[in-house]
């Protein structure tokens, strides 16, 4: 690997980082409030399926005692 300065790497980041296009506030705010539902969701679904299973095994320990 050739050696690059810490002047040109520090040009090159930035000729990167101009060529990034940037999520605008609105984008960004919709994305998260998206994530969030999601979470919630799956959240709740793997509180359901916990309950569930749960109660099966009770229930089959119960039969043995």
């Amino acid at each position: 690997m050739a050696k690059t300065s810490p002047g040109a790497f520090i040009r090159q980041v930035r000729q990167e980082t101009s060529k990034v296009t940037w999520p605008t506030r609105k984008e960004t705010a919709v994305t998260t409030g998206m994530v969030f539902v999601m979470v919630t969701l799956v959240a709740i679904f793997f509180l359901i399926v916990d309950q569930i299973l749960q109660f099966g095994i009770k229930t089959i320990f119960s039969l043995g005692g």
